[in-house]
């Protein structure tokens, strides 16, 4: 990663994690962690970070959005974490018009496709705190969808779903999440740890 990269992360609440509340626009979530962790350990690297997650966004969101909120900023590398309301849309609003996987795929690789610049795929995390809740059975294929993109496009690929699995399968009874699927601390950290060290030789 050249010295003054630009790296854009985007996504949904968890990516915004309040950042229009934050004086530097970073929120107070994994961005922010990845953001203090980057300016600490490779001062002399200058490394821009931006953050562009909105509340309750789907992939069509991203969509619609893509030209300014990407595009138009030119940056170096993209960070992508979408899918969860793609799916928790399923189960707390079932009778508005839904992003099932087909359409996700599509709208996802049309992204990927216009991006000129290298891409970090996160997959979603988890749709409550239970390896076998509906939600989870159900974003499994997003997952896959993640997958499949970034082997398709070289992209650094994130395990944030697998790294929440397999905390869960631990048996470690302290939350990750406020509600089942907002970060607090230690699941933003979670995100943080896991992007951090699939990002590391790209960083370097």
């Amino acid at each position: 990663m050249d010295k003054h990269s630009r790296i854009l992360l985007i996504g949904d609440s968890i990516t915004d994690s309040h950042r229009g509340e934050d004086p530097e626009g970073l929120g107070f979530g994994y961005v922010r962690l990845i953001h203090d962790y980057v300016l600490t350990t490779y001062p002399e690297k200058e490394l821009e970070i931006i953050n562009r997650g909105i509340s309750g966004n789907r992939v069509i969101d991203l969509e619609v959005r893509w030209e300014e909120d990407v595009l138009a900023l030119n940056p170096d590398y993209v960070s992508i974490s979408i899918g969860i309301n793609d799916v928790w849309r399923q189960l707390d609003r079932p009778n508005i018009d839904q992003v099932y996987p087909e359409q996700f795929e599509r709208v996802l690789n049309e992204l990927c496709e216009k991006t000129n610049a290298r891409l970090i795929l996160m997959e979603p995390t988890i749709i409550e705190e239970n390896p076998t809740s509906e939600g989870n059975q159900k974003l499994r294929e997003y997952v896959e969808i993640v997958r499949k993109l970034a082997n398709k496009y070289g992209a650094v690929l994130v395990p944030t779903h697998e790294d929440f699995q397999q905390y869960l399968r631990s048996g470690n009874t302290q939350k990750l999440t406020t509600d089942g699927v907002h970060m607090n601390s230690a699941g933003n950290m979670l995100m943080a740890r896991s992007w951090l060290k699939a990002c590391k030789d790209t960083i370097e």
